[in-house]
């Protein structure tokens, strides 16, 4: 999950804003560039395709190959590749380059990321809302991205609510009135109580352990560092081999369940974050900011000091600099400092998912979640969840499948309320415990907030 969410992003946003579109009417005729006057017209597919463009038929994520070939014929030349998680196809016409994409793992069709002619990008609605016109429309939409900043107002959603209980969403999507939604349906609801962290957290911070005191170090994407989940958290944040960047979409996700003030694990607790390519095959980014937080933690003017550290990736051993990055481990250690990735050789954890209907903070409100496995020694809650998103400092998202990217800062979160409560608690600490307090129930072995800080608080 962790390098299946920003492979896809980087390969949707190639040459397109992240933000989703307006889509007006797509299969309208062509007959205002058609019509028998206008010889030139209907011979030159860049001029064709202009038109479209500016009538709104060819439409940011709605737009299929088969339509596009229906308004400019059979292309020059069609390639196929995966990129991520992503099936990529490229049409290519005189003067024309095309951009279609979908997941892999969805049976939706390939729908339009951008189009080029003769060299400009045509404005296909990326930087308005997707409008929905049909039910039809519904195929079209994959379950990565889902409905979010989709506006579904116009269709009548009664009969659908195996679909939308499968599809994420946000706080822009809109949505039509209550009484074309299935019953008991309510989003508004769902975005406020997937806040929660769940599993008896809020009761822990109601009785003053948040993580007050304790910095929480993330080493992920470029931050929306506004965002108002966790901006009055930031304590350091520094870019390593990023510049130019814009914001990505994995960051506010995993701060927001570390340290945000209405998602997170320890919404008491300081946040240095580190940005990196974490698109690129390489450890070294990852050991240098490792580095600096060491360098961070002896600086007298550090007065909270960095004791856990959360890398939503596992993908280590894989990558160059191996043998650097596993002496960064040790050097952390050997500083008090614990590294929450999601390498199966730091602990082999799974996800946990809400179920609808079901008491977050009881173990019998979770089934095993998208990404999990039968040694799993640890299940971490991540499906079903609200989380800040990276459009805008106000934006939630409603994830359902979530990912192992979203379990690490939960654990993360987890340690600096241990480390709250007894400041120089060792990291293998730490892990034994969650491993000894987990909830043994017939998903398997649930992470047990409550009763591993009383076990921290037992310690001698």
């Amino acid at each position: 999950m962790y390098m299946r969410l920003f492979n896809l992003y980087n390969a949707a946003q190639m040459q397109t804003n992240t933000a989703i579109a307006l889509i007006l009417i797509l299969c309208s005729p062509v007959i205002s560039f058609c019509a028998e006057g206008d010889k030139s017209a209907k011979s030159n597919p860049s001029d064709i395709a202009r038109q479209a463009a500016e009538e709104g038929q060819l439409a940011y994520m709605l737009t299929t190959p088969d339509e596009l070939k229906t308004l400019l014929g059979p292309a020059d030349n069609e390639t196929v590749r995966n990129d991520g998680g992503m099936e990529i196809l490229e049409l290519e016409y005189p003067d024309i380059h095309v951009m279609f994409g979908r997941m892999r793992r969805d049976s939706t069709p390939s729908t339009l990321l951008w189009i080029n002619v003769k060299g400009r990008q045509l404005d296909i609605g990326q930087e308005r809302q997707i409008v929905l016109r049909n039910e039809e429309d519904l195929k079209r939409i994959g379950s990565f991205w889902g409905l979010a900043n989709v506006s579904l107002t116009n269709l009548n959603l009664r009969n659908h609510l195996q679909l939308l209980e499968s599809m994420p969403f946000d706080s822009r999507t809109k949505w039509p009135a209550p009484d074309k939604l299935p019953d008991g349906f309510n989003p508004d609801q769902l975005l406020e109580n997937g806040k929660n962290p769940g599993l008896g957290i809020r009761m822990l911070h109601k009785q003053g352990v948040d993580g007050q005191g304790v910095g929480i170090a993330i080493i992920d994407q470029p931050l929306l560092k506004e965002h108002i989940e966790f901006a009055d958290r930031i304590v350091h944040y520094e870019g390593i081999d990023v510049e130019g960047v814009p914001v990505q979409m994995h960051g506010p996700p995993v701060c927001s369940i570390a340290v945000g003030k209405t998602c997170g694990v320890s919404p008491g607790a300081s946040l240095y974050y580190f940005a990196v390519p974490m698109w690129k095959p390489e450890n070294q980014p990852y050991c240098d900011a490792i580095d600096k937080l060491i360098k961070l933690n002896t600086d007298p003017n550090t007065t909270e000091r960095v004791r856990v550290v959360s890398i939503s990736t596992g993908m280590f051993p894989q990558q160059a600099d191996f043998d650097r990055w596993k002496e960064a481990l040790m050097k952390a250690d050997r500083n008090g400092i614990l590294v929450v990735t999601c390498d199966s050789a730091f602990l082999d954890y799974g996800m946990l998912a809400r179920i609808p209907g079901r008491d977050p903070e009881k173990p019998s409100g979770y089934q095993r979640g998208r990404y999990h496995g039968r040694n799993d020694v640890l299940l971490v809650p991540a499906g079903n969840r609200t989380i800040a998103g990276h459009h805008g400092p106000d934006v939630y998202t409603y994830e359902r499948e979530g990912g192992m990217s979203w379990a690490a800062p939960y654990l993360a979160g987890l340690a600096a309320l241990a480390h709250q409560v007894k400041p120089e608690i060792e990291p293998k600490k730490i892990v034994e415990l969650w491993l000894q307090t987990a909830a043994r129930t017939d998903v398997g072995p649930i992470v047990n907030p409550v009763d591993f800080i009383e076990a921290v608080g037992k310690i001698s």
